[in-house]
């Protein structure tokens, strides 16, 4: 019999392409609330969003403690609603909605996220591409700045909705950054790696699996077994 699994997919890169949505929404919060919008210029790619606003609140010189990390989520929220509203480029990746759909069959898969995003960010982003009822849990950017804490949540998560106790589970990571890879490994979890974010086959090496894309046959299979 199969072992249950918990998959936890990451969305940004995964799962969709926003087109730009959620770093034009930074890009525009930094603008409005710390006079500078080019403090964000540097690679997201696997961040939490609070990692986010805590590195470009440092780069202009101002003190990143909680009450100015969570006005510029805030702002964040609301800007990137508007931006993935009027965007045009947002797509979900190639075989996504199939490899979900497909995992549905399996009883003993829990389908969750393992995200940076905050949990509204997240359900903003998938809701656009209809994909946010697919996921029962989750483990978010809301839950820990500290990407393993966060997978640790979702794991959790997981494990309720299974049923079982989590050592009875096994947890898969997909993703799409090497920061995915290091916070699985933290966690002790597998991981899925799939080069459509960024990253290529050679940074993301030290995953189980590296796939260019989700419809590739094997990562159906590796859920699964």
């Amino acid at each position: 019999m199969a072992r249950p699994t918990i998959a936890l997919f990451d969305i940004d890169g995964t799962l969709i392409h926003c087109g730009g949505a959620g770093r034009n929404a930074m890009q525009r919060t930094f603008a409005d609330l710390l006079g500078r919008s080019d403090v964000g210029a540097f690679n997201y790619g696997g961040m939490t969003d609070r990692a986010i606003v805590r590195e470009a609140t440092r780069a202009a010189g101002r003190h990143d403690d909680d009450t100015t990390l969570d006005a510029l989520l805030a702002r964040y929220l609301g800007h990137l609603e508007t931006e993935l509203a009027n965007g045009e480029r947002f797509r979900v990746l190639p075989g996504v909605v199939a490899l979900l759909d497909a995992l549905l069959a399996h009883a003993h898969v829990a389908i969750g996220l393992g995200t940076g995003n905050l949990e509204i960010g997240a359900r903003l982003k998938l809701g656009r591409g209809n994909l946010w009822h697919r996921f029962a849990f989750g483990g978010y950017g809301s839950d820990h700045e500290d990407r393993g804490r966060l997978l640790a949540a979702g794991a959790s998560r997981g494990a309720e909705k299974l049923g079982r106790a989590l050592h009875e589970a096994r947890v898969v990571v997909i993703g799409d950054t090497p920061r995915d890879i290091a916070a699985a490994r933290a966690i002790g979890a597998e991981v899925i790696a799939v080069a459509t974010g960024g990253f290529g086959a050679e940074d993301l090496a030290h995953a189980d699996l590296v796939v260019e894309t989700l419809d590739d046959a094997r990562v159906l299979a590796h859920l699964v077994s």
